[in-house]
């Protein structure tokens, strides 16, 4: 038998998007879910076929994948049923979609995941320096940290939490809604599973304080602006007895008075006289790691003309490698002659004037063409 067309099963066009796709969906499994549908094996069928569908369909990457090779992409493509398709697993994941961890389908509690500490974020300014050689940096914030009195439980010292009559401990309670049924967290615990009968004192139940921290955090080598970087469980503290939150700092590099930078490579501008830049000359230029480059510009050279240093850019983060420098010149008129500077220039030009540069005589032979037409 062959397989009918995914598009089709949902009944959604293949240019329908991913809320579409997903409502479209919904609304065939509610309709032939087996516990509203029990001994039909047709409607079992059917809400198999559709998920199946969804599950393909959802997914941006499968969904490339089948609209370009069909369900030839999946299997053999044909009279293979749910083929590889791995219901169980797939049917948890739907469902997920639509009611999260609260779905009792493929029932799961994260109780103590709930109870993680919030990340943070902490802004670090660098110079171009300190990212090209990487840095320590001390760093000060505040955050929330684990009650030292209560080592976290929020419980006074010698007692302890106790079951949340309410949910019996599991910090979950259930209702029916026609033929699902749906966790929900205790309103009485608020998910913890269980109360305090006596507070600690020091944190009032929370098990938790705000303090000041102050980190010393090492800056590789190669950064950029907008780096992030991660400190596992330096963020705040969790709830009774929750994993902490990280800490992210986000990593941005101070303009430099020389140079650009372009990713992995630096650049500035190199003014020059004139008279060099017709001569040619040698000049030594700055490097980002602090020593001096030398630079030969040969007799003639334009202004904008550029020159690169191999592999004297910035360090490739997390490789051995470097970027290059890019050197271009600009050549700088002078703005004020004195008397001698003016003769030697007007002496000059006289004998520019009569052997006029190829380039100069090509332009004007072009514009003497373009006024006589």
């Amino acid at each position: 038998m062959t397989k009918r067309d995914y598009y089709d099963i949902l009944g959604v066009a293949k240019s329908a998007s991913k809320d579409e796709i997903k409502k479209a969906y919904r609304k065939l499994a509610l309709k032939y879910h087996p516990d509203k549908n029990k001994d039909n094996k047709a409607a079992e069928e059917k809400f198999k076929e559709a998920s199946e569908a969804y599950h393909v369909l959802s997914d941006e990457k499968r969904k490339n994948n089948y609209d370009q090779f069909g369900h030839a992409a999946f299997g053999s493509g044909s009279n293979q049923g749910f083929g590889n398709f791995d219901f169980s697993s797939s049917f948890s994941d739907i469902f997920e979609d639509f009611f999260g961890d609260d779905f009792i389908g493929g029932a799961r509690t994260s109780r103590r995941s709930s109870l993680r500490g919030n990340d943070l974020r902490y802004d670090l300014a660098i110079n171009l320096e300190e990212a090209f050689r990487g840095v320590e940096k001390n760093i000060k914030y505040t955050t929330y940290k684990k009650c030292k009195d209560c080592s976290g439980s929020g419980a006074e010292k010698g007692s302890k939490p106790i079951n949340c009559e309410y949910c019996n401990g599991r910090g979950k309670v259930r209702t029916s809604q026609g033929f699902f049924t749906i966790q929900q967290t205790c309103p009485q615990c608020s998910g913890y599973g269980e109360t305090i009968g006596k507070p600690c004192g020091n944190c009032n139940g929370n098990g938790k304080n705000q303090e000041n921290e102050n980190l010393t955090v090492k800056i590789p080598k190669g950064v950029d602006d907008g780096t992030r970087i991660r400190l596992t469980g330096k963020g705040e503290a969790g709830s009774k007895g929750g994993g902490s939150g990280d800490l992210y700092l986000f990593i941005s590099i101070d303009t430099h008075s020389i140079f650009k930078r372009a990713e992995e490579n630096l650049f500035f501008d190199l003014p020059i006289t004139f008279s060099n830049a017709a001569l040619g000359t040698t000049v030594e230029v700055p490097s980002i790691d602090g020593g001096k480059s030398k630079i030969k510009i040969p007799p003639g050279a334009q202004n904008g003309k550029q020159f690169r240093l191999k592999g004297k850019g910035m360090p490739i983060l997390r490789r051995n490698t470097f970027g290059d420098l890019y050197i271009r010149i600009i050549t700088e008129v002078p703005v004020s002659l004195t008397k001698r500077q003016k003769e030697l220039l007007e002496e000059f030009k006289k004998i520019e004037e009569s052997k006029t540069s190829p380039v100069i005589k090509n332009f004007i032979d072009r514009a003497k063409k373009f006024w006589g037409n």
